[in-house]
């Protein structure tokens, strides 16, 4: 494959052909920030937070989803730049919850971050307020609209698995929603709470029910393990405070590994001190169930005294 030189913030950069002036700025060590970019699904481009200025171009385009080309001149950090980034920070925080002290996410959250790194204090603009009501339908995860960005990371990641596709963008303008269809509860959907949208959302539009209230983000040890109940071979975080395991998060999902409930309720079993009792969905209702039922343990058994005979 061809090669293509551009320079960075005056260090030339060499990468090979197709390769995003995003993906050549970080692999040339500069920091370019993202809302909606991740490296499963790439090329979204929608929240404009990782705009570079480009010698002779127009506008500032999203490196995201622009490719590298020979003699390419681009500044990571320039004034219109750094003007943009804040002035894109403003725009979301005109609309959002502004909770930060006591919110679950604090501490390990995009925006906060960002907001932090810019200097941006408060939105001057002044926004109408979102007011929609939590969706606390299922006990696995908890979502406030009143908090998501519309950065589309959770509809992408949950569309990559064949059959789910369970959330979408709905509605118009500043009505715009992601949520499930018919503006369902995520109860009432067909979400398998495998919570793979949990571990890419970048604010607290998304957040784990069992871990509510348990500490904030700087509090936990993260340990990495793999589930072993099938050979997708998933990640999984230990989250562990105070020597002891309080609760487990999915790693952001990499391409062909779908996550499950199964998996992340089994390493709950295996690892959390005090394990909530799993619950499903029956006749439409959550119901506390068995460890055995929730991991389908009597069917495997079944399944292997087939095999045996």
């Amino acid at each position: 494959m061809a090669n293509v030189t551009l320079t960075i913030n005056d260090k030339a950069v060499t990468v090979p052909a197709g390769t995003t002036v995003l993906e050549a700025a970080r692999q040339a060590g500069f920091f370019i920030p993202t809302l909606c970019h991740s490296e499963e699904n790439p090329g979204f481009g929608a929240c404009r937070m990782c705009v570079v200025e480009i010698q002779g171009a127009r506008n500032l385009p999203a490196s995201c989803v622009t490719e590298a080309a020979n003699g390419m001149v681009v500044d990571t950090e320039s004034p219109a730049v750094i003007e943009a980034r804040r002035t894109i920070i403003e725009l979301l925080l005109a609309n959002h919850p502004t909770d930060c002290l006591t919110c679950d996410k604090n501490g390990d959250c995009r925006l906060q971050e960002y907001a932090y790194r810019y200097d941006v204090k408060k939105s001057s603009f002044e926004g109408q307020k979102k007011s929609y009501p939590i969706d606390d339908s299922n006990p696995y995860i908890l979502r406030d609209s009143n908090k998501c960005i519309l950065c589309g990371k959770c509809v992408s990641i949950c569309q990559e698995v064949e059959g789910r596709a369970v959330i979408d963008f709905a509605h118009r303008g500043f009505n715009t929603i992601v949520t499930p269809a018919i503006d369902q509860s995520l109860g009432e959907s067909d979400c398998v709470y495998c919570a793979r949208c949990v571990a890419v959302c970048p604010v607290a539009a998304l957040t784990y029910k069992p871990m509510a209230g348990k500490g904030r983000a700087w509090e936990f040890t993260k340990k990495s393990v793999t589930c072993k109940f099938c050979d997708s071979g998933c990640k999984f975080n230990l989250n562990i405070k105070d020597g002891k395991v309080v609760g487990v998060a999915a790693q952001p999902p990499g391409k062909s590994r779908p996550l499950c409930l199964k998996g992340r309720l089994g390493i709950e079993l295996l690892y959390v001190d005090q394990p909530l009792a799993p619950m499903l969905k029956k006749d439409g209702e959550f119901v506390e169930v068995t460890w055995a039922e929730a991991l389908n343990l009597d069917d495997v058994l079944e399944k292997l005294k087939a095999v045996e005979k």
